[in-house]
């Protein structure tokens, strides 16, 4: 890929997909689901990366009540929180991390803080010191709120800041919020991000006099 230099003054960064891949569990959780549902498990998984899963309930059930959609999903958090098999590091992702130590960076997650803790203890990754979970926010991605609230976290502009992500909520969150979005991994292509990279191996962080300069590839 060419190489790519941008200048930004954070970073907000996604979790699953990003930088854990928890692909495996995510898929058992949700086959299941839509197995118990008669859905179809292929569409089922289409929506449900990068979305609370509620949310992703609320899509597909249109008629169901909202109050039965909240109470499977927090039974369904708490079976993901038990199951970590198969979670790993996206490669590149713990240095990522550590080259941020200095520099203004937050997690925005769709997880909930004991799902957060779970995956990225999993993965071997330490939890940014600034973090926006679903206990934060009243609207899932797509919807921007969390990035909105990360850059506030950090006192950055929206648009000055670069969100990490994978999935098409993500995506669409990230522009909405009107930040410069990277997509991270192959499922993040087909959603054209305004810039792409395979994993994480292909992000450097420098900082700068006024910031944080991310070179790409």
């Amino acid at each position: 890929m060419p190489r790519t230099e941008l200048h930004v003054k954070a970073l907000l960064i996604d979790m699953d997909g990003t930088l854990v891949n928890s692909d495996a569990v995510v898929e058992r959780i949700w086959r299941a689901w839509a197995l118990r549902h008669g859905l179809d498990p292929e569409q089922v998984l289409r929506v449900a990366h990068g979305r609370q899963g509620y949310a992703t309930m609320a899509a597909l059930l249109p008629e169901r009540p909202v109050g039965i959609n909240l109470a499977e999903n927090a039974a369904m958090l708490a079976e993901e929180t038990g199951d970590t098999d198969g979670v790993v590091e996206i490669p590149g992702a713990a240095a990522l991390l550590t080259a941020l130590k200095a520099h203004p960076h937050a997690l925005v997650t769709s997880a909930d803080v004991p799902l957060a803790t779970a995956r990225l203890t999993a993965a071997g990754l330490a939890m940014p010191a600034v973090r926006v979970t679903a206990e934060d926010v009243g609207a899932s991605k797509p919807d921007p709120e969390g990035f909105l609230k990360g850059a506030a976290a950090l006192g950055v502009d929206p648009a000055d800041c670069l969100v990490l992500e994978d999935s098409a909520a993500g995506i669409a969150a990230g522009r909405a919020a009107g930040a410069t979005v990277l997509g991270v991994g192959p499922r993040a292509a087909a959603y054209a991000p305004d810039h792409h990279v395979t994993d994480l191996r292909a992000v450097r962080i420098e900082g700068t006099a006024d910031g944080v300069r991310v070179r790409l590839g």
